[in-house]
């Protein structure tokens, strides 16, 4: 039996939570720990996603779902029947287990482990990934102040280190106008050198009738200042546009029905109480004595 086409996307990366809308709770918290100091903060995210969206629909109109799907075999498979590998050599995985990622996972702490200072123009834009914002927490709102002052004085950086969600992130911090802000950064082996994309190792001078070209054209557009209100996003905001347009004149409007395949109820206590039990069997498969330690 032929099997339906349907629309096939890749496992999501765990860091895409982090891009969801900023509420006004803060979705981490922790401390700035160097040294003797150490300042309650509170982490919010300074970016949001305001790009157009498109949903995909089928041929009648109907919105198309996302599931797990083996070539091979043709068959749909469930979430809870997955396990995670990693592709050794073309076509070989090894299976990592949950229990293997529990024990490689960082030790859970609250604390940005600030490890160094550096002048801020010595960290490359190509390492930043996400920004956020920290403000102040428990009555911290001096020390923050007193922090901020001086890195921006200084015109220095942090570089730490935190865990969130199981998952340890490098941060450089930056004061701006009183103001604590971090940015996650890349690792370096994330880093493509420019040997690596084709570019050439010698640099050749240019003649220099060309480079005062280059010099007055670029004199020309110099401005003192960036205005961020002309950071636009003008490709979403004409598709948004056109969207509104064409429902208001009723043009090529579609309306879906919830029929055909019946969606899956997921009961969740059910879903917990099956999660809970099983993890119970495996401490209990592992349990081992307990003795004494000089530690305990």
């Amino acid at each position: 039996m032929e099997r339906k086409r349907k629309l096939r996307k890749s496992v999501p990366d765990e860091d895409q939570e982090q891009e969801q809308e900023p509420s006004v709770r803060p979705f981490w918290s922790g401390t700035i720990t160097f040294g003797l100091v150490s300042i309650p903060v509170n982490l919010y995210p300074a970016n949001r996603e305001s790009r157009v969206s498109l949903r995909m629909l089928g041929a009648g109109g109907e919105p198309l779902s996302r599931e797990y799907y083996a070539p091979e075999t043709g068959e749909d498979v469930e979430s809870m029947e997955t396990i995670r590998g990693y592709e050794v050599r073309k076509g070989k995985y090894v299976t990592i287990t949950d229990e293997e990622l529990e024990r490689l996972a960082p030790e859970k702490s609250r604390d940005i482990d600030l490890r160094a200072f550096v002048k801020r123009d010595e960290i490359p834009p190509l390492y930043f990934k996400r920004a956020y914002f920290l403000t102040p927490a428990d009555k911290s709102a001096k020390a923050y102040r007193l922090l901020a002052e001086t890195m921006d004085r200084t015109k220095r950086a942090g570089i730490a280190t935190f865990v969130m969600r199981g998952k340890e992130y490098l941060v450089a911090i930056f004061a701006d106008r009183g103001i604590l802000r971090a940015n996650t950064l890349r690792f370096n082996d994330e880093i493509r050198t420019p040997r690596g994309v084709g570019l050439p190792e010698k640099r050749e001078e240019p003649p220099k009738r060309m480079v005062r070209q280059f010099e007055t054209a670029i004199t020309r557009l110099t401005r003192k200042t960036l205005d961020p209100k002309e950071l636009r996003d003008e490709y979403s905001e004409a598709l948004l546009k056109l969207a509104e347009k064409k429902h208001a004149r009723h043009k090529d409007v579609v309306e879906t029905h919830a029929e055909g395949r019946p969606e899956k109820v997921v009961d969740l206590m059910e879903v917990l109480d099956a999660a809970s039990d099983k993890t119970e069997r495996k401490r209990n498969a592992r349990r081992e004595p307990v003795t004494k330690s000089n530690n305990i």
